[in-house]
């Protein structure tokens, strides 16, 4: 009997010592679609490195923010400007002190990758009207899209927003807004230099002028101010030269 129960309690004991090295600790982020691929990407190599499962949800900023503040379960923020950061800030939903700007985006006009359209100067007396032609022009909604609002500051400082209204075609996020176009859907979209970059489908027309609008600014923070070891593993690992590497490939600028 008493060799039978040790042999009961060693198979209890390994199974319990299994499941212990075999859980992996994981990593949840929250970040603007317009990271995707460079987040993805990173995300292997720290998984790689460290044994962890980092877990990711891409959409607009705007839905993560108002998720996060509702209690949604995210670790860290990646938001695509600081308008929404500073809403968790507010709200007291992130952890302000380890707040930093990690990276900034440039603003480009797109079109069809099989378009006949030509390169363009972006400026005040460009018809807008014209070059959309019978067609929309896709951007991430500006009510409430980083990317759209980018788009709309820029067109209002121009003088071009009176034009441009009526032909937006408005979609949830910045991805959703290249897609719109890749598919031949809209003729033309305003998106990010990092998401014309990552498509095969389309090609760059312009970049608008960075005196058109704020700079484009990625704010990073972590949710909880006693984050696990895993989430502040990765937060700093962001922030390494590496992970700047992965994202200067896709085409983000380091400041």
């Amino acid at each position: 009997m008493k060799s039978l129960m040790r042999v009961l309690l060693a198979s209890a004991l390994g199974l319990v010592l299994s499941f212990g090295v075999s859980a992996k600790e994981k990593v949840t982020v929250f970040a603007a679609a317009s990271l995707t691929n460079a987040l993805t990407d990173i995300g292997q190599n720290f998984d790689k490195e460290h044994g962890t499962e980092t877990v990711f949800s891409f959409a607009s900023s705007s839905t993560l923010a108002r998720q996060i503040a509702q209690g949604a379960p995210a670790e860290l923020f990646l938001s695509a400007n600081q308008k929404w950061m500073d809403y968790l800030v507010e709200n007291k939903a992130v952890d302000s002190n380890s707040r930093v700007t990690l990276l900034h985006n440039a603003l480009v006009l797109i079109a069809p990758k099989s378009s006949t359209a030509k390169d363009v100067s972006i400026s005040a007396s460009w018809d807008v009207k014209a070059a959309v032609a019978d067609s929309r022009l896709a951007v991430g909604d500006p009510d409430h899209v980083p990317a759209g609002r980018y788009a709309k500051e820029s067109l209002e400082n121009l003088g071009l927003w009176a034009q441009a209204e009526p032909l937006l075609a408005r979609a949830n996020n910045v991805r959703a807004a290249l897609a719109l176009v890749e598919r031949g859907e809209a003729q033309l979209g305003i998106v990010y230099a990092t998401d014309a970059l990552v498509s095969n489908e389309v090609k760059t027309l312009a970049v608008f002028p960075e005196t058109s609008h704020k700079p484009i600014a990625y704010p990073l923070a972590l949710v909880n101010s006693k984050p696990s070891a895993a989430a502040k593993a990765f937060y700093d690992y962001l922030q390494t030269d590496a992970a700047k590497g992965v994202f200067v490939k896709y085409g983000f600028i380091i400041k």
